[in-house]
């Protein structure tokens, strides 16, 4: 069979410490999957970052742009924390991505270190199923001037400082005012995100197939104050009213503080991420696997 992906980019899990420091468990991946593709006779090409933390020299290096403009294909090594990075950043170049899972839960990073070469093998040639999910865009308003916006696939997030009371926060959808809520932070999940933060906090699984948001509060004053699911054609704004040290994050990996009057509109990106999963994969699987379900029958 002729081969569907060709120049491969990989994308290690680091730790970008002022040492620069990477477990050797971590290099000996890379080079495992990076030796593996150029025997399939695919051409290996590593993140720049990947390259530089691991040390590998062998293969050409890319930083992430030009990776999105000259790669077929991506794959992550790594966690979802690896992969929730690396798929925003490649997410406008509509670049497919695989994820081999070397962290410990893997929703979106499915296929086992171990068992990448029989996964792999047929997927390169064109045996996958193809997944896409959307992501979110938020952005900080202050005073009708977009101060801070970052692109999100699990969730934003607003929540108090680990020492201050809980916030208030006014929230409208679509433009329709819904509440004023007093918590210690309120979640808004992508249907990928609800199975991370919004899922510990109460809120419901979605399947990816739904075009929706979960709401979540976290720990409301008022326990009437229950999860929601939206459509995510429409645009959530949620006003800082009071509290102190309050803060936005966009999948734990973006930080914006904000100021009393501060709007956070978080609205459906143009972009989605594009995941490959082995021929067979279906969602349910993956959540008996992970959340560890009494599957009950075969």
């Amino acid at each position: 069979m002729k081969l569907r992906f060709t120049r491969v980019a990989l994308f290690g899990k680091y730790q970008p410490l002022t040492s620069s420091v990477i477990s050797d468990s971590s290099r000996n991946a890379v080079q495992e999957v990076a030796q593996f593709l150029r025997n399939e006779g695919c051409e290996p090409i590593l993140e720049q970052e990947t390259a530089n933390n691991t040390g590998i020299s062998d293969y050409p290096a890319m930083p992430v742009e030009q990776i999105g403009k000259e790669c077929d294909l991506g794959m992550v090594i790594g966690g979802d924390g690896t992969m929730l990075g690396i798929g925003r950043q490649l997410a406008p170049y509509k670049i497919p991505l695989i994820g081999i899972n070397q962290g410990r839960l893997g929703f979106i990073t499915d296929i086992p270190l171990g068992e990448h070469a029989s996964a792999l093998r047929p997927m390169l040639h064109g045996e996958y199923e193809e997944d896409a999910r959307p992501l979110m865009h938020a952005c900080v308003m202050r005073q009708d001037e977009c101060v801070f916006e970052a692109l999100a696939l699990n969730d934003v997030v607003v929540n108090r400082g680990s020492t201050a009371g809980m916030v208030e926060l006014r929230v409208e959808v679509g433009g329709h005012f819904v509440s004023n809520q007093r918590a210690d932070g309120l979640i808004i999940a992508s249907p990928t995100g609800s199975t991370a933060y919004a899922l510990s906090a109460g809120g419901p699984m979605l399947h990816p197939a739904i075009p929706g948001w979960v709401m979540v509060p976290i720990a409301p004053h008022t326990l009437s104050n229950r999860p929601i699911v939206l459509p995510d054609s429409t645009d959530i704004a949620v006003e800082v009213v009071g509290g102190r040290d309050v803060s936005a994050n966009f999948d734990m990996q973006s930080l914006a503080s904000l100021q009393h009057g501060d709007r956070i509109v978080v609205r459906r990106s143009e972009h989605c991420v594009r995941f490959l999963h082995p021929r067979g994969w279906n969602y349910f699987a993956t959540l008996r696997k992970k959340l560890r379900w009494n599957e009950g029958g075969s």
